[in-house]
């Protein structure tokens, strides 16, 4: 990376986390969720969106595991790759899109 993109990629970063500081700070009023069976749950709402952002990367991340597992026990029983095929012909590949 050039030094141009690491500095935009600074910028952007620490701009993003301002704007999510300054989010923080205008929402420190409490909140009420309102769970099962009567029960309820107080705190900040930074906090309840912070558990809500948490509890979402847990469900993707459990969602994804299954397919994550059936790439990896395809890979390990995969047989080696042969190197005796013959390379691609490049004249067989399609031209480039809009040429």
């Amino acid at each position: 990376m050039t030094k141009l993109t690491r500095l935009l990629t600074w910028i952007l970063k620490a701009a993003v986390f301002f704007a999510l500081f300054a989010f923080a700070l205008n929402n420190q009023q409490d909140a009420t969720v309102h769970l099962l069976f009567g029960h309820q749950w107080r705190a900040p709402m930074m906090l309840i969106v912070l558990a809500a952002f948490a509890l979402g990367l847990v469900v993707g991340v459990l969602g994804m595991l299954p397919g994550w597992w059936s790439r990896r026990n395809a890979r390990a029983s995969a047989p080696p790759a042969r190197s005796d095929l013959a390379p691609l012909d490049d004249t067989l590949t399609a031209p480039p899109h809009g040429v």
